[in-house]
């Protein structure tokens, strides 16, 4: 037989199920927001590098390295083969113009200045001898002419008196022809003598040209010795410090070997290198951004190598202000070229992550505690700014760097 169950007992039955229900769902939730939690990793802001996106220009620039050398530098060579005597400078010392760096071995070249000097002096003499030959053997030449000009004036006086006597009777026609005859001869001779006279003189002016040639290339080579001689007495040539100085005494050295190297360290500039695909964005001109160390410089390009070397090449840089404490030869340089501008886009700041246009994936958010990682597309950048392309809004935050332990997770957490 079947009991009636009181209401107020099934009352309390239905709000027992009720809670038993809204507990179940209640776990059920909590532990779905657990997995969540669990799923989606807390980070403190700390741990991250965090931009915001913004709207502004961005200049476009190639990376290039390089490294700091002075500004101006003179390599001293050996100007003759030789052998290093003596040393009278080291690297680091400061030099004025003329400072003696080191002394040669100069007994060949001082022989071989000799040498020259007395061929001079035997070409010059020469010269002058033949300046007296020629003179005896004009005047020679000259007197003889003069005789045979007496000569003529007596047979044409000669011809003249015979002509007379025939023409009183007292002469023949054969004694006139003779003295003619003797008279023209006479002239004759005498018009081949200054000829010859005239063609011994343009020879012997022709033999002193040909002498003073000779003697005046005897000179030339002398001064060159003499100079050859005066460069081997190497000294500094500017002011400056020697970066560089053969030390080997009694070393052999070639003519036109480096000998020293005298820097201007006062003053310097960039020498850098970038890749063969990106040399036709550096152009002479170029605006430039330097970071040395925590150096941060501006200057510009002033020169460009025309042709490329392995798939490399090299351009040098002048700085706007190259007398920033801390510069010497050799300090490694970050440079950045600029090569165009893009005004008003979307820009983050630089992140180390950036390798060149193309897509990437970034954690992004609205400014929330939840980052979501998304494919985003990035353009040109300077050293400052990169441009957004698609993918991220003005006034979203990105994480630039610290989030490599969780480039697989779809979204992280920020935490405080």
């Amino acid at each position: 037989m079947d009991i009636d169950i009181p209401r107020s007992e099934r009352k309390r039955a239905r709000v027992r199920k009720i809670l038993l229900w809204s507990a179940g769902v209640a776990v059920v939730a909590l532990l779905a927001l657990v997995g969540i939690m669990l799923a989606t990793p807390r980070v403190s802001r700390d741990q991250l590098v965090i931009g915001k996106a913004e709207r502004g220009d961005v200049e476009s620039a190639v990376a290039a390295t390089g490294h700091l050398v002075p500004a101006t530098e003179v390599i001293v060579s050996s100007p003759v083969a030789s052998g290093i005597r003596e040393i009278y400078s080291r690297e680091g010392d400061e030099v004025e113009p003329g400072t003696p760096l080191l002394k040669l071995d100069l007994r060949s070249a001082e022989d071989e200045y000799r040498r020259i000097g007395d061929e001079l002096a035997m070409s010059r003499n020469e010269m002058e001898q033949g300046r007296l030959n020629s003179e005896t053997h004009l005047t020679d030449l000259e007197m003889k002419i003069r005789t045979k000009e007496m000569a003529a004036d007596q047979l044409r006086a000669q011809a003249d008196n015979e002509r007379r006597l025939d023409s009183i009777g007292s002469g023949t026609g054969d004694r006139v022809r003779q003295a003619e005859l003797a008279w023209h001869t006479a002239c004759l001779e005498l018009d081949q003598m200054r000829r010859q006279l005239a063609n011994e003189r343009r020879v012997e002016a022709a033999g002193e040209r040909t002498r003073e040639l000779r003697a005046s290339i005897t000179a030339r080579t002398l001064r060159e010795a003499e100079r050859t001689l005066d460069d081997a007495r190497i000294s500094a040539p500017i002011r400056g410090t020697v970066t560089y100085i053969n030390t080997s005494v009694g070393a052999s050295v070639g003519a036109g070997e480096r000998m020293a190297v005298i820097s201007d360290l006062s003053h310097f500039r960039v020498e850098a290198e970038v890749s063969e695909g990106h040399s036709d964005r550096i152009a002479v001109g170029a605006p430039v951004r330097l970071r040395i160390g925590r150096i941060t410089l501006t200057g510009r390009v002033s020169s460009l190598t025309a042709k490329s070397t392995s798939g490399i090449v090299r351009f040098y840089i002048s700085l706007d202000d190259d007398s920033q404490p801390g510069l010497r030869p050799g300090l490694n340089v970050r440079a950045d070229v600029g090569y165009d501008i893009k005004e008003n886009v979307v820009r983050i700041p630089y992140g180390g992550f950036y390798s060149g246009p193309g897509e990437y994936d970034l954690f992004v958010s609205d400014g929330g505690s939840v980052m979501e990682r998304r494919r985003v597309t990035l353009g040109d950048a300077s050293s400052e700014w990169i441009e957004v392309k698609r993918g991220i809004l003005p006034g979203e935050e990105v994480a630039l760097s610290g989030t490599e332990s969780w480039k697989h997770r779809k979204t992280i957490r920020l935490k405080q």
